[in-house]
């Protein structure tokens, strides 16, 4: 790690080339579920859990499209709710920065959480909160992971993917009494539910979209990039989920914390087990540690435009980190840490951020009236909202509550600004 000022002379603020932005996408999409998604997923779908994977990576695609089209209008650096304002108003762009910073805070939770399961399952809360401490106090001193080290550590976790893939597959592990699925699992509306859950570790393009002014030729190299990382990922989703499901049954999937350095531990190669809870724990505090400045970013920007308390708004030291936003965020992501499991926070943090999709689809939507350039727009606005509804019911509940807060507040402010 280097301070900021000593990453920008080491050339952080370079053009990003297409390796260079497959392996941002990759380090920012890699580490956000792939070690702990499936457990839940897997719970959902029951044997129908490859469905669920292809389906989930069909909705990040269209996401991912309507995303692309709608930052090439020309307003990236102003973030996602004022794309969305401009195309359909205030009281849905406020929303849809409402959202995704609701989501990114979930998400930051899960992934703390994650980290803590994979190195002491039993004090898990306990590491996640002094997880979110120490990368608050990092970006507070404008320390930062290097583009550079973000790329290798995701290529690593490709590689050991597909050396735990192959582990799985060649020599498979023995159970003596697998348990069965979940009572109630399997079916469409367990396949559409578990689909949610996969989303949450296929929002990474994000991070890319919100760099499009960094990239060389962003035109060409956007798109090309996240096609690139995301069909990486969704590859590995599936390679990962057939080897589970293959060797070991989606019921003990589905029972497990930490599914594949589980499976791993009880593999040929046993001691390949502490391996993948050191990867995973590298992989979540990396996105982590972006994904938290990146939601702080978000406050910031929205703070700007006065959809929330302009005092957020605040940068400071030669980086310009908000660190108003940054305290509020990691404040509120100890605060879902304390109060919900990793499965009801990813949960939560896939319905935020499925509703933000839909309202970039919406926004999609609007940009041409020819029919063949709406059916991506229309069919991932029904996709996102559906997935959203059919997650489980009390983080749908909740995310509709916070979200409905999210919108009078915005009502409310604007309204008595004009």
């Amino acid at each position: 790690m280097a301070t900021a000022s000593e990453q920008r002379a080491d050339g952080k603020d370079r053009r990003l080339t297409l390796p260079d932005a497959v392996g941002t996408g990759l380090a920012a999409t890699i580490g956000a579920g792939l070690f702990i998604v499936l457990a839940p997923a897997a719970a959902s779908a029951g044997d129908h859990l490859i469905w669920a994977v292809l389906l989930g990576g069909a909705i990040a695609v269209a996401n991912a499209t309507s995303s692309i089209r709608l930052v090439a209008t020309g307003r990236s650096q102003l973030g996602a709710h004022a794309r969305v304002r401009d195309r359909l108003g205030v009281p849905w762009g406020h929303l849809a920065g409402w959202a995704h910073v609701m989501g990114s805070i979930a998400a930051c939770a899960a992934l703390a959480q994650t980290m803590g399961l994979h190195v002491l399952p039993d004090w898990s809360k306990i590491i996640a909160a002094v997880a979110v401490v120490a990368v608050l106090g990092l970006h507070l001193q404008g320390i930062e992971r290097s583009p550079r080290g973000e790329q290798l550590i995701a290529l690593l976790v490709v590689l050991i993917i597909i050396v735990f893939v192959t582990i799985l597959l060649t020599t498979p592990p023995v159970l003596a009494d697998a348990p069965r699925d979940p009572e109630g699992a399997g079916g469409p509306i367990g396949v559409v539910s578990a689909a949610g859950f996969v989303i949450f570790a296929f929002t990474g393009h994000l991070r890319l979209i919100n760099l499009r002014d960094r990239i060389k030729d962003p035109a060409h190299t956007l798109p090309r990039a996240i096609a690139l990382s995301l069909g990486i990922v969704i590859a590995l989703h599936l390679l990962v989920t057939m080897a589970l499901t293959h060797t070991l049954g989606t019921g003990w999937v589905a029972a497990r914390q930490a599914p594949l350095a589980e499976a791993a531990e009880i593999s040929a190669w046993p001691w390949f087990g502490p391996v993948l809870r050191i990867t995973a724990v590298l992989a979540a505090g990396g996105v982590l540690l972006a994904l938290v400045l990146s939601a702080a970013g978000d406050v910031a920007l929205m703070a700007r435009d006065r959809h929330l308390p302009t005092w957020l708004a605040e940068r400071v030291g030669s980086s310009l980190v908000p660190r108003r936003a940054l305290a509020v965020v990691a404040a509120l992501t100890i605060v879902t840490v304390v109060l919900v499991d990793v499965r009801q926070a990813i949960a939560f943090a896939a319905s935020c951020v499925l509703v933000h999709f839909a309202l970039v689809h919406a926004s999609a939507w609007t940009l041409d009236h020819r029919w063949s350039r709406r059916i991506v727009p229309a069919l991932g606005l029904i996709g996102c909202l559906v997935v959203a509804v059919l997650l489980p019911w009390p983080s749908v509940v909740a995310a509709a509550l916070v979200l409905l807060l999210g919108a009078v507040i915005g009502w409310v402010r604007h309204t008595t600004r004009e």
